[in-house]
């Protein structure tokens, strides 16, 4: 049985500023189309079957048509080896439940989007934190990873590109992660949510789930390709078993996603590269703003553009707590930023002074404006 979750921290703290902030600096998504711009990308039949679509039930696994063009995103996967949920958060929770429990051992990694820590912890498991540090530009350190091993250990959990810090290892190092899993018979559960944004293509990793059996790889709609709204996300692995596992999981929550979302997603997939390429475009041309304006600020805070995604966290100088910062500049200014004490941690220490910001929307320009006539003032 499931124990007490707590509060979900950032979800509590864009509940009460996300829709009134007249700028959103910290969303974690690139900016989304509307239906018709997505329709756009589809061929006429597709337009003109999507007006014609029943609203009726979808499978449970999801349409074929979903489950292929999710499939054609990896190198070694079929179909029959993907399973969708009602977004990120629907996988994280079930996955999390089912792949280790009371008596056994998993790490994850700190900072991390809450659900992913907090699910686990709430199995019964012994959890540990693999600590992203600033002071080395949030590295994955795997020799800090083999120290936590333990014979019980069942799980390994990785968010990279990292949210909120937009941190990447190298494609060695990952590989090398996957390699470690597969050598004690550890599951790695991979975050990949961000995969696509890179803006240097070279340094984009390769999805867990190509690499191993037994790996999960977890995506979503919602991030690399800006469609929060669709609420489609799944989990790929060679692991067709564990999939079944969490079908019958998924009967006691949304049973099926939404019949209009399959399809507008499917649609998104099949022009995703397009989509990925325009939103890299907009991170392109957001970071050298961000660059001018904590350039003219560089006594108040210290900034580096995400290695990968559309999130990062830099750093107000001199160890001021970003709680108190954020709430005024939101309050005053109607900008939001999230502070690190949306990303405290259980299992290891997220340091208060930093703050997430999104780099992966329209408006980057007013935002700052308003930004930095508060820091005038």
């Amino acid at each position: 049985m499931l124990g007490e979750l707590p509060d979900f921290a950032l979800e509590v703290y864009l509940g009460e500023w996300e829709f009134a902030a007249r700028h959103h600096l910290t969303a974690s998504d690139a900016q989304t189309l509307t239906v018709a711009e997505l329709l756009a990308l589809a061929g006429l039949e597709r337009r003109t079957a999507f007006e014609q679509l029943a609203l009726s039930y979808t499978p449970t696994w999801g349409t074929p048509e979903l489950l292929e063009a999710v499939a054609g995103t990896y190198q070694r996967l079929g179909p029959e080896h993907v399973l969708t949920f009602s977004g990120a958060e629907e996988a994280i929770f079930w996955a999390m439940q089912e792949l280790v429990g009371a008596g056994e051992h998993a790490i994850v990694t700190v900072p991390n989007y809450q659900s992913m820590e907090s699910v686990t912890i709430a199995t019964g498991a012994d959890v540990d934190g693999l600590v992203l540090s600033p002071v080395d530009g949030w590295a994955l350190d795997l020799d800090a990873l083999t120290k936590l091993l333990r014979p019980t250990t069942r799980l390994v959990c990785v968010n990279l590109p990292n949210n909120p810090t937009g941190a990447l290892p190298s494609r060695e190092t990952f590989t090398r992660l996957a390699q470690l899993c597969d050598e004690r018979g550890i599951r790695l559960f991979s975050d990949e949510v961000y995969r696509g944004l890179e803006l240097d293509r070279a340094t984009m990793l390769p999805q867990a789930a190509d690499l191993s059996d037994s790996a999960v790889s977890l995506n979503v709609m919602s991030k690399s390709y800006g469609l929060p709204g669709l609420r489609i996300g799944w989990l790929a692995t060679r692991d067709r078993p564990l999939l079944e596992r969490l079908e019958r999981r998924k009967h006691y929550t949304t049973i099926a996603n939404s019949a209009p979302s399959e399809f507008l997603a499917t649609i998104a997939l099949q022009a995703g590269d397009r989509i990925q390429a325009r939103n890299r475009a907009i991170i392109a041309a957001n970071v050298p703003l961000l660059d001018g304006f904590f350039e003219r600020h560089a006594d108040r805070f210290d900034w580096s553009p995400p290695q990968g995604g559309c999130v990062c966290f830099p750093r107000l100088r001199g160890g001021e707590d970003a709680g108190p910062f954020c709430r005024r500049l939101v309050q005053r200014a109607g900008v939001i930023l999230l502070p690190a004490e949306i990303y405290a941690s259980a299992l290891g220490d997220v340091p208060r002074e930093h703050f997430r910001i999104g780099v992966g929307r329209h408006g980057t320009a007013e935002a700052l404006a308003a930004f930095e006539e508060f820091l005038s003032a």
